[in-house]
Formats: structure tokens, C-alpha cells, sequence
């Protein structure tokens, strides 16, 4: 798939020809919840012969609006493009969040993105999505600067699992805790990891488990532990058994790492682009008294993860 266009502002982003049906969020982990408001941009798109295009900030509105308290975003910039790509949205804008944005009143912000975006034909986002000046505005603020602009509104429904509405601070607090099977629940695909298989000091090795080492470094850190995985690369897909941590037993990293050992004949080395979808969370990161401890823990690990495979 080729890669989605990438804009870093409303003022600098250059669509192609055509309504431009855009759907405004943060979108992040694009969880169920966003999917019905994406999907309604993508088809309403394909009705009219449009570009759906997603119009999301950085950084997190919370690093402005409660900086004490700042939201850890679950996907980086490039992640989400490329799932959004997946969905069918032909453009993305990010456009700052800065303390002057969060200060545009509310029934300005349809008007200032119809000058910006002329071809602009409607907006989907989530019913209870708020924004503008002191979180003023809403769906209704939408719909009554959308009237003489020509502007359609879609205001989605909130997606309720368990008798709660999906969201990313519901699955932020699942993969803290290690609950990675539930947030997978509420994302409606399996929480990833992707980049190169990096060299590494070839621990894994010594311990008769060798380990495909993949640099990842995100905002938002899962708990530290053993997973049950599926790595994917190519046209392969093969189960594993990933270590995140710090490794207290061989040595104290000073970043956590990401190590994955694969079930089976391993097709994959250093340099090739790989996914490893975390399934379920096996137990927490342990210091042992000894290597030949964790030499052992290990073997079981791998041992239950067959079973269960």
C-alpha cells in the first residue's frame, strides 16, 4: 500500500481535487470507537467521489491543557498513518496543538477549517467529542456553523463494551497493568510493535534462545513482562514468546527492550522489517537469583505458550 500523504498543518495541507470528507480526532490506538467515525468519513467519501482524509493534533491536548497530568499516547505519528492508511483514509493532517490553538472559540473552528480547506464537504467525529476554548464545543456547535457553509455534520455514537464506552484511556489502563488481551478487546485488532530486527548482544543466544532484538521506543510503556506473541514479517506469520523490560537478571538496561523468541524455525535476522503482535501477557518481568534460574523460567514459558498454541 502506498503511503498515505502527511500534512503538518490545516494551513499547509494540499488535497487533491474533489469533496474532502474529514474526520477530526485524536484517534489514538484507532479503537473501535474511532473506526465508526472514520469509516463514516471513508464511505460517505466513496458515495460522492471524495477524499477521506483524518485530521488529528500533536501534541496530546492534555501536554497543553493539563500539563501535571499528560495523556501517553499509545501509537506514534508514523503507526497511526499507517492504520489509517489500512482504513482507507487518503490524507492525514496534524496539525499543532499549541496553548493559541486551544484558545480559538469554538464557533470559529468550522469557519477557520472551510478557509483552509475549501473543498471541504463534511466532518465526522465522535457525539462526544468536545473542543474549542474551555471545551465549549460540541456536535450542536458543529451543525450550527455547518448550516451556511454547506457543511455536513456526523456525530457517531460512542461504542460500548462491557457495559462502558471504548476508549483510549480504558486500554492506556489495560496495557499498563499487563491486560493486553483486553485491550485488544477494545482496539479491535492486536496491539503491535514493528520496525528492523536490530543486533543485539546475543544474551537470548547463550541461554539457548535466540531472540530477534526490535528497537521500539513508545510513549505510552505496556507493563513489564512475558507475552504471548505472533510475529509477522513477509508473507509469514509465526507464534513466539516476547520478553519487555529491563532484563534485571543479565543486566540493567538502561531503556526497556523488546526481545522475541520464535516458536519454530525463525525466517527472519537482523535488518528485516518485522510486526510482533502482542496476544496475552504471560506473567510479569522477575529477577532470579541466577541465569540458570531464568534459563529454566524461560524453558516454561515457552513450554505453556506451545500448550496453549
Amino acid at each position: 500500500m502506498a503511503p498515505v500523504p502527511l500534512f503538518s498543518s490545516v494551513e499547509t495541507a494540499s488535497l487533491p481535487p474533489g469533496p474532502v470528507h474529514l474526520a477530526i480526532g485524536i484517534f489514538d490506538g484507532v479503537h473501535r470507537g474511532h473506526r465508526a467515525v472514520i469509516e463514516a468519513a471513508v464511505r460517505a467519501a466513496a458515495r460522492d467521489g471524495g477524499r477521506a482524509a483524518v485530521l488529528t493534533f500533536r501534541p496530546h491536548p492534555s501536554v497543553v491543557l493539563r500539563p501535571d497530568q499528560p495523556a501517553r499516547l499509545i501509537l506514534g505519528a508514523q503507526t497511526l498513518a499507517g492504520i489509517l492508511a489500512e482504513l482507507g483514509i487518503g490524507a492525514v493532517i496534524t496539525h499543532p496543538f499549541t496553548p493559541e490553538f486551544a484558545h480559538m472559540e469554538a464557533a470559529d473552528f468550522l469557519p477557520w477549517l472551510k478557509r483552509c480547506l475549501p473543498r471541504l464537504a463534511g466532518v465526522y467525529v465522535g457525539r462526544a467529542w468536545r473542543f474549542g476554548r474551555g471545551r465549549r464545543g460540541d456536535v450542536a456547535v458543529l451543525e450550527a456553523a455547518a448550516r451556511p457553509l454547506g457543511v455536513a455534520v456526523v456525530g457517531a455514537p460512542a461504542v460500548v463494551l462491557d457495559g462502558e464506552p471504548v476508549t483510549s484511556t480504558r486500554i492506556r489502563t489495560c496495557l499498563e497493568s499487563g491486560e493486553v488481551a483486553a485491550a485488544n478487546t477494545l482496539l479491535g485488532y492486536c496491539y503491535f510493535s514493528e520496525g528492523r530486527v536490530a543486533p543485539g548482544k546475543r544474551l537470548g543466544r547463550t541461554l539457548g534462545f535466540p531472540t530477534l532484538n526490535l528497537p521500539w521506543a513508545p510513549e505510552l510503556l505496556p507493563r513489564f513482562g512475558v507475552y504471548r506473541v505472533r510475529v509477522r514479517g513477509g508473507s509469514s506469520a509465526l507464534p513466539g514468546i516476547a520478553n519487555y523490560g529491563l532484563r534485571p537478571t543479565v543486566e540493567r538496561a538502561v531503556s526497556p527492550l523488546l526481545e522475541t523468541h520464535v516458536l519454530g524455525s525463525c525466517p527472519w535476522g537482523d535488518g528485516d522489517p518485522i510486526r510482533v503482535e502482542w496476544v496475552d501477557f504471560v506473567r510479569p518481568e522477575l529477577k532470579f537469583a541466577s541465569v540458570e534460574a531464568l534459563r529454566e523460567q524461560i524453558g516454561r514459558d515457552i513450554a505453556a505458550a506451545r500448550a496453549i498454541l
